[in-house]
């Protein structure tokens, strides 16, 4: 129950900032107090006999520093520019309805599919080992991106100009990469699991212990949003001199608004790219070819035990890299792309890795798949 607390406190302050800082009429002290309301609600929900008892993992400081942080940034980035324009978006008045519908359909598919991988992974205690702890956390990341990115573009296509404040467009520039760079690290660390649990067997219980995977996912999660404070601070958008962005959400493309490209900040993103992007697909290649070498000499069985755990992983390996290639070339390299090209590309980037993740993961992995078919027998036998 726990950690319920700490999906629905998540969820709540990234609700809270994106309505304080895309919408003027919510731009009021109240709204801040949205987070502890949402967890006032579900601690009394799960403990209906006491208010007192509350997750020592969500304490006072952790929500006092949560809220501090994002009112840090929404006052630091304050610029020349309120608003921005998003045209990325290709005959709105004509297929308005259409893009809605479909993108809801999607936003509707990814929350409730990844939710679902998290949830028989929190609950059945024979998932409870490194690797579904992993892909729980995959699953996580995909709703939470999913919540910065797809109600703000259902409220676009369904509006008269497709605008985001500023803020707002900072908090998921921010989001998005941090993101990103937590599912390559996450990647690496199931590489990683795989490899000890395939390669070492004796010595998996030691190595792969509750401390070691906590310190993996403090490290996922943490260390690309520390990476991205430092980009966000080096990024210099208090002037901009355009204010039309050439996509349908805010991502690299922001940084072609700038007046003056900054030498720093450039070196700064290859840097990030190196060692958080590509050393961990090179180490996760490296992992995954040293695991079937050493099964190759162990017979039939082992090798077929190592793919049917190492496929999933490099399927969404796969499908990863060719988004973050396309994310890179488009930002990066002034390409003459039609507007439709992009529009099609860029829905390629929020569509894949939240949707395919869990349907991947939820029919190539035994347990998982054994226990998804158990959960529909219940809900159809009602």
């Amino acid at each position: 129950m726990q950690r319920w607390i700490i999906v629905t406190f998540i969820l709540s302050i990234t609700w809270t900032f994106i309505l304080y800082t895309t919408y003027s009429y919510c731009h009021h002290p109240q709204v801040l107090f949205i987070p502890h309301l949402c967890l006032c609600l579900v601690n009394k929900s799960v403990y209906p006999f006491s208010t007192k008892q509350l997750s020592p993992i969500i304490h006072h400081r952790h929500y006092t520093f949560f809220l501090s942080f994002f009112l840090f940034i929404y006052m630091d980035i304050k610029s020349n520019v309120t608003y921005l324009i998003l045209g990325g978006f290709v005959d709105m008045n004509k297929y308005r309805y259409v893009y809605f519908f479909l993108m809801f359909t999607v936003y509707v598919l990814i929350m409730c599919s990844n939710c679902i991988i998290v949830y028989l992974i929190l609950i059945h205690k024979n998932l409870h080992e490194p690797m579904y702890v992993f892909i729980a956390a995959l699953s996580f990341n995909s709703v939470l991106f999913s919540t910065v990115i797809y109600p703000k573009l259902l409220i676009d296509f369904l509006s008269e100009k497709q605008i985001i404040s500023m803020p707002a467009c900072i908090f998921q520039y921010f989001i998005y990469y941090s993101l990103a760079m937590s599912d390559m690290l996450l990647l690496a660390a199931m590489a990683f699991d795989r490899y000890v649990s395939i390669c070492k067997p004796l010595q998996y219980p030691t190595i792969m212990r509750k401390s070691t995977v906590n310190v993996l996912l403090f490290l996922c999660w943490l260390w690309p949003a520390a990476h991205m404070i430092g980009g966000v601070t080096l990024g210099g958008f208090k002037k901009l001199c355009s204010v039309t962005l050439t996509g349908i959400f805010c991502n690299n493309s922001i940084l072609k608004l700038k007046c003056v490209p900054s030498a720093a900040l450039a070196i700064y993103g290859v840097v990030n790219l190196i060692y958080l992007g590509l050393l961990p697909v090179l180490f996760v290649l490296f992992t995954y070819a040293k695991i079937f070498i050493i099964t190759h000499k162990r017979g039939r069985e082992v090798r077929k035990k190592a793919a049917e755990t190492c496929l999933p992983h490099l399927m969404i390996l796969f499908s990863f890299f060719c988004v973050a290639a396309y994310d890179i070339i488009i930002a990066r390299v002034e390409s003459n792309f039609s507007k439709t090209v992009r529009l099609v590309m860029t829905l390629q980037i929020i569509l894949y890795n939240p949707l395919l993740n869990p349907i991947i993961y939820g029919l190539k992995m035994k347990e998982i798949l054994k226990h998804l078919k158990k959960l529909f027998c219940q809900i159809t036998q009602r």
